[in-house]
């Protein structure tokens, strides 16, 4: 970063001059398939979600790129990276009229995704030719390059009609390509570069450079530039598309009304960046992402029809959104995210400016990866729900949630700042006369809590412990048995009327997985916020949303699809309780009962699977609620069944285990840790391998379960599977209770070392039976596998308090005797939690490996094929990082270790 009297203002203008037009070209280049790609589209017959992965695919390499581009630019300078760049990218857009099938166009538009990666050269280049008084405008200006995705979107339809698409590909190819050779003409080397020359410094390191990427903050600006940039993009490739189908307009039209949303959204980031200057970023994004709320809900509303019942008879009308109208709010929705995309990189070269091309990098990249992974997602909701303006409501809730956390850090930042001051103010204003600083206390908050003081522990502490665990196991049964009773549900839909294809029941299989997972990520940090008490509370009343929704869904044959796929993400809430449930129980055991005390938890909390697939078979068979539940659906064979028994026999359970949490929990005062002080987990490369273990466990444990019933009925339809699927959770939830004095005993490493080792023979067994149509092996096989991933449950989780006890005096040397107890404990509580985060997408992957392997060859073996490779590199991992000599976990697996694990108390 320079000030103004270090270089002329002319060369500062030459820089932003240059810069800004090369980043025009990259851009238009970049977003070339939003025109081109429909051409290709109807060329080769592609469907929608194929359509949206072409497009999206030129914005993964432009994303990916981004990190390291910006680090080169900072090592040899802009001029050199960014005219190779520019080169590089049209020699791979002419080569896009080579391509001759789906699979070469896709590899052809990873090449051209290079154009992308010109973004962060352009930042961390023209950030220093300016004063930070100044960089918000001028990386504004450069900012407004975006203007390229106008600039295609206006000429492109025109030259497309003119020559094909092969003339739009030569023609950015050859304009991109003489960009490049007047830049590398042109440019000037940026001051600090020709400094550091001068003076011989060496360039900063990768380490160097890489390190604020630890800091939380960085992450969060991530967020904030995957919708503002992001989402621009995958707008911008998406809107023609959208536009043709939904109003019947034809390309050029399509075209040049998509053109007005990416003028605005990038026109405007110049006026965003000179906002930022003057009112600061943090007001900018909170104008950003409040006005993005409001437009996102209007242009998410989907076309709708109403009949109310009036005193003269029924009233009908029908809400629609206009061809222009939705052109004018899609403009404002285009100016605020202009406004956006210039507020976020105003943070970067102020908090960072020794690291722009690292940390812009990332924030680039993250932001990119939104214009790759957003086309996707549009397409495949559009497939799932058919509904055009699904893609609306997908951005409607990336806002709030983006909005959402930045509030909460800038109070807590304020919190920080005047804590004591806050605190002694009433939570709502109206109360001040009445309210008495420190005179609230929490209920039921333990103040004093020392589980491994024996004498505590004895007197009063075993006691405590044991309640909240026994109280937290039922109420984890319940979340097991309603986010996995999509499984049973969705095996009987076909046979009492509902007319859903094999892939649709297989996506409402999945998804509780899916949603459940992600939940999970967000449950993981909720209980040190929170409270256990509080959270386990709320956590388990949410699950009365899914009960009685499928309760009255299932009644009726006529319900929309959708709202089968809003139910099975609902079930998601009971997946996400583990992830708070065993991070709530991990704080009240000393480290001699918490492997017990957690395999009990989850264990007989896993045993809600099995409990669920034995008793819903047989609650559907009768009116257990009589004339309150419903009247019973007639199958196709003649017989009655009360499916909705399925939600509605958990509704009085969850009721109860909702008062018992409320009424005797308890919160632990130490345990309370913001998700700042978590987050240091994310820095651990443990925490991230154990993600991957666990998942090879648990993944697998719950992933077979939500798929083992509908592929046991595809595979062997001469058997009634839902008389005997019950058994393989029972099985695995009885082994993750029963097993875990073998890891305590033999070591958590080495039992999941030969677990991952027995897993793959029982699923080469799976795989021959599946082949030779033999039940009774497959079964037989399946049953192997459930009760070993039981084991590894257990075992992984008990190797993570062990290797942070052995990781984190090495890490944080300075920590004394009890902060270094408490830090341990925290990292374990958090590392436990998000590894169950990350291994509950198990319960989508693999019945949609399933439901994908049968579609794409008849069969689920290719599936098990790709379940026995992950476990290989599961025994790998194992092997060369923990149990091997010399590896983390041999010596105390060995017992070698044991006097120096007794001389650190963390251990």
């Amino acid at each position: 970063m320079q000030t103004e009297a270090a270089v002329s203002s002319r060369d500062q203008n030459r820089a932003l001059g240059l810069s800004t037009i090369a980043f025009t070209a990259c851009f238009a280049v970049w977003t070339i398939f939003s025109i081109i790609g429909v051409a290709i589209k109807d060329e080769l017959g592609l469907n929608d979600t194929q359509f949206g992965l072409l497009v999206a695919t030129p914005i993964l390499t432009g994303s990916i790129t981004r990190l390291f581009l910006g680090v080169w630019t900072e090592k040899y300078g802009g001029r050199l990276v960014f005219a190779g760049q520019m080169i590089l990218t049209a020699l791979a857009t002419w080569a896009l009229t080579l391509a001759d099938s789906y699979i070469m166009y896709l590899i052809a538009a990873l090449g051209i995704g290079l154009a992308g990666g010109s973004f962060i050269i352009g930042v961390a280049y023209v950030s220093r030719w300016y004063d930070a008084g100044h960089q918000g405008t001028a990386l504004g200006i450069f900012g407004a390059g975006n203007v390229g995705a106008a600039v295609t979107k206006f000429i492109a339809p025109f030259v497309l009609v003119a020559y094909g698409w092969h003339g739009v590909a030569y023609v950015w190819a050859f304009g991109l390509a003489i960009v490049g050779v007047l830049f590398f003409l042109l440019a000037k080397d940026d001051p600090e570069l020709v400094e550091r020359r001068r003076t011989g410094a060496k360039a900063p390191s990768l380490a160097e450079q890489f390190a604020p990427l630890r800091n939380l903050q960085v992450w969060r600006f991530s967020l904030y530039y995957f919708f503002v940039f992001g989402a621009f993009v995958a707008l911008a490739l998406w809107m023609p598309h959208y536009l043709i189908d939904v109003y019947g307009v034809d390309v050029k039209t399509a075209g040049m009304a998509a053109a007005s949303f990416s003028l605005s959204a990038s026109l405007f980031r110049a006026y965003g960046g000179h906002l930022s200057d003057k009112f600061g970023a943090r007001q900018v994004m909170y104008w950003t992402f409040g006005f993005s709320l409001v437009l996102l809900f209007m242009l998410s509303y989907p076309p709708t029809a109403y009949i109310v019942q009036g005193k003269d008879g029924p009233i009908a009308f029908s809400t629609m959104m206009g061809f222009w109208p939705f052109i004018v709010v899609l403009f404002a929705l285009g100016f605020f995210m202009s406004l956006g995309k210039a507020a976020v990189f105003k943070h970067i070269p102020v908090y960072y400016p020794r690291h722009v091309g690292a940390v812009g990098g990332l924030v680039g990249m993250i932001g990119g990866l939104g214009g790759f992974v957003l086309p996707i997602v549009f397409g495949a909701a559009l497939d799932l729900t058919g509904i055009y303006t699904s893609c609306f409501a997908i951005l409607f809730g990336l806002v709030a949630i983006a909005l959402t956390w930045m509030h909460l850090s800038i109070r807590a930042m304020e919190r920080a700042a005047h804590g004591p001051a806050l605190d002694d103010l009433p939570s709502l204003p109206e109360m001040q006369d009445i309210h008495v600083p420190g005179k609230t206390v929490m209920p039921r908050v333990l103040q004093d809590w020392r589980p491994e003081d024996a004498a505590f522990w004895n007197e009063k502490g075993q006691a405590v412990a044991r309640r909240n665990l026994w109280i937290s196991i039922p109420a984890l049964l319940l979340a097991f048995s309603v986010w996995m009773v999509w499984s049973v549900v969705v095996a009987r839909l076909p046979a009492i009327g509902f007319d859903f294809t094999p892939g649709q029941l297989f996506w409402l299989a999945a998804l509780p997985g899916l949603s459940g997972a992600s939940l999970r990520i967000f449950y993981s940090f909720m209980v040190p916020v929170f409270g256990g008490r509080l959270w386990t509370t709320l956590s388990t009343a949410s699950l009365l949303l899914p009960a009685m929704g499928i309760g009255y869904a299932v009644q009726n044959p006529e319900t929309p699809y959708l709202i089968f796929l809003v139910l099975a993400l609902l079930c998601g809430f009971g997946g996400g309780n583990f992830a708070s449930s065993m991070a709530n129980i991990g704080y009240f055991f000393p480290k001699a009962e918490k492997g017990n005390a957690l395999a009990l938890n989850a264990g007989l909390g896993n045993l809600g699977v099995s409990v669920m697939q034995f008793l819903v078979p047989i609650v559907i068979t009768a009116g257990v609620f009589g004339a309150l539940g419903g009247q019973p659906q007639t199958m196709s064979d003649g017989g009655q069944l009360w499916m909705q028994n399925a939600g509605f026999v958990w509704v009085p359970f969850i009721l109860a285990a909702t008062v018992a949490a409320w009424l005797g929990m308890n919160d632990i005062a130490d345990a309370r840790a913001s998700f700042a002080d978590q987050a240091v987990i994310f820095s651990r490369t443990h925490n991230w391998l154990m993600c991957i273990l666990y998942t090879g466990t648990f993944g697998s444990f719950i992933g077979y379960s939500a798929g083992f019933p509908l592929l046991t009925k595809l595979a062997f339809p001469e058997v009634n599977a839902l008389n005997y699927v019950f058994l393989g959770p029972l099985v695995g939830a009885l082994s993750r209770a029963a097993t875990g004095w073998i890891s305590d005993r033999f070591g958590g490493g080495r039992v999941t070392f030969w677990t991952f080792a027995a897993m793959i023979a029982a699923t080469f067994g799976v795989i021959v039976f599946l082949g030779v149509g033999s039940f009774v092996g497959f079964f037989a096989c399946f049953m192997a596998l459930f009760f070993l991933t039981g084991v590894g449950n257990a075992s992984t989780f008990q190797m993570i308090p062990v290797i942070m006890g052995r990781e984190v005096p090495h890490l944080m040397p300075e920590l004394g005797v009890e902060e270094r107890k408490r830090q341990i404990a925290m990292e374990s509580g958090a590392i436990t939690a998000f590894t169950s985060a990350i291994a509950a997408y198990g319960a989508f992957f693999i019945p949609k490996a399933y439901g994908t392997s049968i579609a794409m060859t008849g069969s689920a073996v290719g599936a098990l094929w790709g379940f026995l490779i992950f476990y290989a590199i599961c025994v790998g991992i194992t092997w060369v990082v923990y149990t091997r000599p010399g590896g983390l976990l041999h010596d105390i697996e060995r017992g070698r270790g044991a006097m120096g694990a007794a001389a650190q108390p963390a251990q």
